[in-house]
């Protein structure tokens, strides 16, 4: 098609210069001159229309291209989710889970079967008094480990009244540098002889939950004016506030919480709760979704005391918690009672869901090192720092529980 063009060009060209020799009475050279001026700007006006329609012809060739190339994106795209999805589904864990669950099912009812058993030949035997069988699900034995606190509950009580509880701070930093990101709020006891009594020598372990939540009441308090000032002093400070089931299953103490946190709403984001995991596991679901209502007023969750990290990370997440602390000593010793991955996998694993661990009871420098190169970017322990009074113009003076009622 493009030659046949150029042959009509030419004819013209030939067609021009005779009308001008013969016409126009031109001579032989004006004649070819004119013929040859006649044909290039024919041959340039044909070169420019041919280069536009190739010119538009390639500018659509791109675009189809570049939607092709979106297309396999958006493909790929989809492609790595599901990828992902299979990835991060553990089914190990899931069926050590189920065949935990199965395990328990069936030793209860073996107990239930042997109780049952020893009622029957009871009853057969004609005894009026029934067999006294007890049936405990495995793993709910009393623990000999579990002791009751050195100081009884009528002591504690009368130690709040005086004012005798005293709060002070423990560091949490971020490696490598050793920058606290945090401070727990530790509550401590002072004594008559002038020692101090931690948490573990005077905190209720059965019942006492009036207690514990006024315990909770007040570190609450304390967080609120320590991050208040020390934000007017120009050095926010993160808090670490202990809570326990014993203030999240009380409708009275969850409002008080919750007047607290939308009264101070400049410092929530400098609040955390720290809540234990034995304690979270048993919650119910409105106690969770009272959680849920205190992370939409700005305040964090720590999961901590961790026994294993085969844990459901999404739906922390969901709830709002940032950080899952676990014993440095027993993760380095024996990983194998945390996790199923590799030690080094298991903190990536956990930012896919903004959740950062954080190691506990750090007590010298290997400990240190091993962390960080698994990854684990936060640390806490005797070899970084034990817990400290807090300073004096950060704090305020509580009234006793006396001037409190005259008042």
């Amino acid at each position: 098609m493009q030659g046949l063009v150029y042959i009509f060009i030419a004819l013209a060209t030939l067609g021009v210069a005779a009308a001008a020799y013969f016409g126009l009475t031109f001579s032989p050279i004006e004649a070819f001159v004119t013929a040859i001026a006649f044909g290039a700007v024919a041959v340039m006006l044909m070169e420019r229309r041919l280069r536009q329609r190739s010119e538009s012809r390639l500018e659509r060739a791109v675009e189809d291209l570049a939607r092709l190339l979106s297309t396999d994106a958006k493909a790929g795209q989809v492609l790595s989710q599901r990828v992902n999805a299979i990835t991060d589904t553990n089914v190990g864990s899931r069926l050590e889970s189920i065949e935990a669950d199965i395990s328990v099912l069936g030793t209860v009812t073996r107990q239930l079967a042997e109780a049952m058993a020893d009622f029957e030949e009871a009853r057969r035997a004609g005894d009026s008094r029934p067999a006294s069988v007890t049936v405990e699900p495995a793993g709910m034995a009393d623990d000999d480990s579990f002791h009751e606190p050195l100081i009884p509950e009528a002591e504690l009580r009368a130690a709040l009244d005086q004012n005798r509880l005293v709060f002070h701070i423990e560091p949490v930093v971020m490696l490598p540098a050793r920058k606290p990101v945090g401070y727990d709020l530790v509550p401590r006891l002072m004594q008559d002889a002038g020692g101090l009594a931690d948490a573990p020598d005077f905190m209720p372990r059965r019942g006492g939950e009036d207690l514990i939540r006024r315990i909770e009441a007040l570190a609450l308090e304390e967080a609120v004016t320590i991050a208040r000032r020390s934000r007017t002093s120009g050095q926010p400070t993160r808090l670490f506030v202990p809570m326990s089931r014993a203030t999240i299953a009380d409708r009275k103490a969850l409002d008080l919480v919750m007047a607290t946190l939308v009264a101070n709403q400049a410092i929530t984001n400098s609040l955390a709760f720290a809540i234990l995991q034995a304690q979270f596991k048993a919650l119910s679901a409105a106690d969770k979704r009272a959680l849920g209502e205190f992370g939409k007023a700005g305040a964090g969750f720590v999961l901590a005391d961790v026994d294993s990290l085969r844990i459901d990370f999404a739906e922390l997440q969901g709830l709002g918690f940032s950080t899952v602390r676990f014993d440095a000593t027993r993760f380095l010793d024996r990983p194998e009672t945390f996790t199923d991955f590799h030690t080094a996998d298991v903190a990536p694993y956990a930012r896919r869901f903004d959740i950062e661990l954080c190691a506990t009871g750090v007590i010298d420098e290997q400990q240190l090192l091993s962390l960080f190169e698994d990854g684990i970017g936060l640390v806490q322990g005797p070899h970084i720092g034990r817990p400290g009074p807090v300073r004096a113009d950060l704090v305020v003076e509580r009234p006793r529980e006396s001037e409190r009622r005259q008042a």
